[in-house]
């Protein structure tokens, strides 16, 4: 089965549209500086309001093991998803802390080393993106030759995520801005995603 993973929520009326959608991921953006970066107050309201059965990332961002270990002892989020230059030592440190919860690295794919990187990396799994955030697809076929599980994101939305995941199967796939109108979650997109992921899935 193909994990399907909402990614920035900013609002809890996100988090409850996802409910309704029930991916198997969701993912919240708490460091600063970004769009859909949110506040703690927000971040806890998002979780107080996703289900339990949906597993919440939170989005990091060079950010310290301090402040990602406050995020995890407050039950904010179960799992971690690493946007920045953080390196294996880093993760290694960070799974030791916390061995039960997922570590996710990010990396944007550009040419052949950047999939070698992701080869190596100590995460739990890798997530495989055209940019940082900006919806922004990549060469599919440098793919070919991953032998870890991944995520795919950038530039995934209801339209192309159906024949993504019949050609790549890739562990997961992961969609923001492609479940976005104006800016916001649009509802509608973001249960047309998950329907259409779990329909390939079925072989309907």
């Amino acid at each position: 089965m193909t994990r399907v993973k909402l990614c920035g929520l900013m609002r809890p009326q996100d988090a409850a549209a996802a409910n309704d959608a029930a991916p198997d991921l969701a993912g919240m953006i708490v460091s600063p500086g970004f769009r859909r970066s949110v506040s703690r107050d927000i971040a806890a309201k998002i979780r107080r309001t996703l289900s339990k059965e949906i597993s919440l990332c939170g989005v990091f961002v060079n950010a310290s093991l301090e402040e990602i270990a406050s995020y995890l002892e407050e039950g904010l989020i179960n799992a971690v998803q690493l946007h920045g230059d953080e390196d294996n030592n880093f993760i290694d440190a960070l799974r030791s802390a916390y061995p039960q919860i997922p570590v996710i690295k990010a990396f944007v794919i550009q040419g052949p080393d950047d999939i070698r990187k992701a080869e190596a990396s100590h995460a739990d799994l890798v997530l495989l993106d055209g940019g940082s955030g900006q919806g922004a697809a990549f060469d599919h076929s440098l793919l070919s030759g991953v032998s870890r599980d991944y995520i795919l994101a950038g530039g995934l939305d209801p339209d192309n995520v159906g024949n993504l995941v019949r050609y790549l199967r890739p562990w997961g796939v992961d969609t923001s801005s492609g479940i976005e109108t104006d800016g916001e979650k649009d509802p509608k997109k973001m249960t047309a995603f998950v329907k259409t992921v779990r329909t390939e899935d079925s072989g309907v």
